[in-house]
């Protein structure tokens, strides 16, 4: 059984206790918001799941209110203010949504679940102290971009160039390059950057990095990469790069690996912090956090379609291994 699957699991047995029940007998309303239905139903279910550990059930004491833009900017600022009318206690922003929460009044709670920096996207002054009506989990954990720079040279020991792929206007991202090129320098690799505003440049930079004579690629992870991750796994295959990047779904599409946050416990996680919300506390007042669960996925079948032999050491430590 797969690590992530066992937390699933364990979550759908947990049962809440008595006493939680009793604690939160009123009926409670909260909107869920969502880019893509798919991804989305598989971040509402943990979260959903960790709302029932601390004793809220859906159809006894609480509504959920579930909207999908499939993709739609515009449809997605229209459904926020959809939901906003409706009066939740709270709202829950998955990913790209949180850009259209922006515009729901700041009277109504926002608990997001986001892969890049809410600081500097502008709703939060902190993490330590948010100061709005914004707080939730950030993805954008820097610690962990080093950590596979060097996961990759346990697999390419002799590597000096790697190309990295990301989207600028991704709030962080800066920062993210910053740490991976710092990490690529103790390490001395040279990290040649080739920036993708959307699903379009990324094919476009595909090409540019074909003819760099890179010998890897670490592809910075958002909506639009995991959105195209299929793409850059066939792009890996092609022209044997093999790509690192930060979550599971990008290396379960048919990359090398990824490292990074456990995204089902991140969502899992938001549970908490809407519990709090309905117990009275400010978003204001609650830190912003960041993953508490990391995961190390390795792709055997892609290794071995790029000629490549995956340390047993660094099998070992994976979370899960794709045959």
């Amino acid at each position: 059984m797969k690590r992530r699957e066992f937390l699933l699991v364990t979550g759908l047995l947990t049962v809440p206790s008595p006493g939680a029940a009793q604690a939160v007998s009123a009926q409670h309303r909260i909107a869920w918001l969502s880019q893509v239905r798919a991804p989305g139903r598989t971040f509402l279910t943990p979260f959903v799941e960790g709302m029932a550990a601390l004793g809220y059930v859906e159809g006894r004491n609480l509504v959920i209110d579930a909207r999908w833009s499939e993709g739609s900017r515009e449809t997605m600022e229209r459904l926020a203010l959809e939901v906003a009318a409706l009066g939740p206690a709270a709202i829950v922003a998955q990913g790209p949504a949180l850009l259209a929460a922006r515009k729901i009044p700041a009277t109504i709670p926002v608990v997001f679940g986001f892969s890049g920096d809410p600081v500097e996207l502008g709703v939060a002054q902190s993490l330590a102290r948010p100061g709005g009506h914004f707080t939730g989990v950030t993805f954008l954990a820097l610690d962990l971009v080093g950590k596979r720079v060097e996961l990759l040279r346990e697999v390419l020991p002799h590597l000096k160039r790697m190309a990295v792929l990301s989207r600028p206007d991704h709030p962080g991202d800066s920062k993210e390059l910053s740490a991976t090129r710092e990490a690529a320098a103790r390490f001395g690799i040279e990290a040649l950057h080739y920036p993708a505003r959307n699903a379009l440049e990324v094919d476009s930079a595909l090409v540019s990095i074909a003819s760099a004579r890179v010998e890897a690629l670490m592809v910075h992870p958002d909506g639009t990469m995991v959105q195209k991750r299929e793409t850059i796994a066939q792009f890996s295959i092609q022209h044997r790069i093999p790509v690192v990047s930060g979550w599971a779904e990008i290396a379960e599409a048919g990359t090398l690996m990824t490292y990074g946050p456990n995204l089902q416990e991140c969502y899992r996680r938001l549970a908490y912090f809407v519990d709090r919300i309905l117990r009275g506390a400010k978003p204001a007042d609650l830190p912003i956090e960041l993953p508490r669960s990391v995961e190390l996925v390795v792709n055997l079948h892609t290794a071995r379609a790029l000629g490549l032999t995956i340390p047993q050491s660094l099998l070992l430590r994976a979370d899960e291994v794709i045959q």
